[in-house]
């Protein structure tokens, strides 16, 4: 991959984490705390308990995606961003756009998928 399309996919991660942590401070300034005095009956509450359930998934899910972003940017510093981790080819440019923290060439994933759903 040439170092011009390397530091462009460094930019698009770097700008996709920042975001993410921008996310989990507001989570942190209260957005994920409930008190049981704010609700009047149990339906209010339960209503809340589910948002925080839904929240919290959401979380677990930037959590992945950050671990994705950090171990991308780490193959761009070690020159090995692009390659598809299964059969070595490169993984081309406009999946990597779609897809910056893509770890397969499209046939690869393909290939993955159909396993799964074949598994599952």
């Amino acid at each position: 991959m040439r170092k011009r399309d390397q530091e462009k996919f460094r930019k698009i991660l770097t700008q996709q984490r920042e975001s993410i942590l921008r996310n989990a401070q507001r989570a942190l300034g209260g957005d994920m705390n409930l008190d049981p005095d704010d609700f009047p009956d149990e339906i209010d509450t339960a209503s809340s308990e589910v948002g925080l359930a839904f929240i919290g998934r959401l979380r677990e899910r930037e959590r992945g995606l950050m671990n994705k972003i950090t171990a991308a940017l780490e193959k761009i510093d070690g020159g090995e961003y692009g390659a598809c981790e299964s059969c070595g080819e490169d993984i081309g440019v406009k999946r990597l756009e779609a897809r910056p923290v893509a770890e397969l060439c499209i046939d690869c994933k393909s290939q993955q998928e159909k396993l799964e759903r074949g598994m599952g």
